[in-house]
């Protein structure tokens, strides 16, 4: 390899990553990845997912760039997008642990406490007690295909700590620490 390529291939990687840390602090992004996850999209509070999506595109270009035998510039942006995607997931799943042994067993998120099995959504905060009209399944996210993590039985009583922005799912508490959704239609205020 030549001084020249070196060269080319050194400032491509730093243009790489100076994408990378655009791309995780960017607003506009933040707003995108809160919705589908990703890079910024960690709903556990903390830099340790950023930090570690920028090593890791700097980690995935390096390897990318010494990998590709034909086209350098191409082996360095696919290892940087794959070495940024794995870091993000470490960061995150580093953040919502570390949230978790702080907060006894749950992280903090849109200002209401989540057990680490649940995903955080935008939640308005309600309080008291509500009934189950039905069987219910008790889901980690706010979704029909979000896992089932658990059950509220009909006729049982429950402890509500919030209502989802489009208000069709209840944030199961216990202990202040929400445990799962159910849907909104198919429970009453106690």
């Amino acid at each position: 390899m030549t001084i020249t390529s070196k060269i080319k291939t050194a400032a491509l990687t730093l243009g790489l990553a100076a994408s990378a840390l655009t791309l995780v602090t960017a607003p506009s992004a933040f707003a995108v990845e809160q919705r589908l996850g990703g890079v910024v999209g960690c709903k556990a509070s903390g830099k340790k997912q950023e930090t570690a999506a920028v090593i890791g595109a700097l980690l995935g270009a390096a390897a990318g760039s010494n990998l590709a035998k034909n086209d350098q510039g191409t082996g360095t942006a696919i290892g940087a997008v794959i070495g940024a995607g794995a870091g993000s997931y470490v960061g995150c799943s580093m953040q919502k642990s570390e949230a978790a042994n702080n907060a006894g067993g749950a992280y903090k998120a849109y200002g209401v406490n989540f057990a680490t099995t649940v995903d955080a959504q935008p939640v308005t905060k309600i309080k008291g007690k509500y009934v189950a009209r039905s069987n219910l399944n008790l889901r980690a996210s706010a979704s029909t295909r979000g896992e089932k993590v658990g059950g509220v039985e009909a006729g049982q009583t429950f402890q509500a700590l919030g209502r989802t922005r489009d208000g069709r799912w209840i944030l199961v508490g216990q202990d202040g620490v929400g445990v799962g959704y159910v849907s909104s239609a198919y429970v009453y205020r106690a």
